[in-house]
This record gives structure tokens, C-alpha cells and sequence, in this order.
């Protein structure tokens, strides 16, 4: 985790860098248009009406979600008191938690879950036609209907 979060800093900080200087030479860039257009000297009231702040401020945020997820996983590791098994190179994979929890390799569950997501996606992006659909999906999984150790040979 030590490593994970020298890295989201070292993203935080290349956003925020690309964010200055994206925001600079866009500055630069419409001074000099600027200049060019108005040769008669009104070139601050063109310049203030074509600066592009979209780039810069996306960057920025970028940087700052970048920041936010270091200090997390910072304090995360802190919280921990030591090294997880996963994270010294020389532990073995039984060091860890066997226990991951049970999933099925022949479920179709997860599968119709994410065609569920995606059809509700779909639907707000395309048409609120299909969020009934993808609803009506969502409940099929959820009810159990494709989960296999709710019915036959499976069944608990």
C-alpha cells in the first residue's frame, strides 16, 4: 500500500502540473490570438471573452481526486498496523486470507447483473424506454431465477 500511494501522489501531482501548464499555454496561446485580431490595442476585452477554462479545471479535479485517493489509501495503511501478505514480495499466496468469499465459475448471475447495469445505462443515455427493460432484468437476478444454489441440485 506504501507504493500505491507514492504512486496516486505522483499522479496527483503530474495532473495538477499538466494543469498549469495546459492553463499557461492556453493563456499564451489567446493572448497572441488576441493580439493579432485587435491590433488597435483592445486586445485585453478579446482575450478575457476566449480563454478556455474547460481543460483546466478538469485537470485540476483530476489532480485533486488523484490527492484524495492517496490520503485514503495513506491512512488506510497507517490504520493497518503493518504489511498486508499481499504486499511483501516475498510472502507466499497461502499468507493471505483464504477465505475470498464463493463464487461459482458456471454462474450466469454476474453476467446477467451487468447486462442488467448496461441496460439501465443504456437507458438513460439512449432512451428511458429501456430502464423498465433493464429493471425487469435487475429483478430476474436478484429474485434468483439464474442464481443456481437458490434452485435444483444446488439448492440449500
Amino acid at each position: 500500500m506504501r507504493t500505491n500511494t507514492g504512486l496516486w501522489w505522483l499522479l496527483s501531482a503530474f495532473f495538477l502540473l499538466v494543469g498549469v501548464l495546459y492553463t499557461g499555454w492556453n493563456l499564451l496561446e489567446n493572448w497572441a490570438a488576441a493580439v493579432e485580431a485587435n491590433p488597435d490595442g483592445n486586445a485585453w476585452i478579446y482575450f478575457t471573452d476566449s480563454v478556455e477554462w474547460v481543460g483546466t479545471v478538469a485537470l485540476v479535479f483530476t489532480a485533486f481526486m488523484g490527492a484524495l485517493i492517496a490520503f485514503y489509501v495513506g491512512k488506510v495503511h497507517k490504520a493497518q498496523q503493518g504489511e498486508l501478505p499481499e504486499d511483501i514480495l516475498t510472502a507466499d499466496i497461502d499468507d493471505g486470507d483464504p477465505e475470498l468469499g464463493e463464487f461459482s465459475p458456471w454462474s450466469w448471475w454476474p453476467i446477467v447483473l451487468a447486462f442488467s447495469a448496461a441496460l439501465g445505462m443504456i437507458g438513460l443515455a439512449v432512451g428511458v424506454w429501456l430502464m423498465p427493460i433493464g429493471i425487469a432484468v435487475f429483478v430476474v437476478a436478484i429474485v434468483g431465477w439464474v442464481y443456481e444454489y437458490y434452485r435444483g441440485h444446488f439448492a440449500r
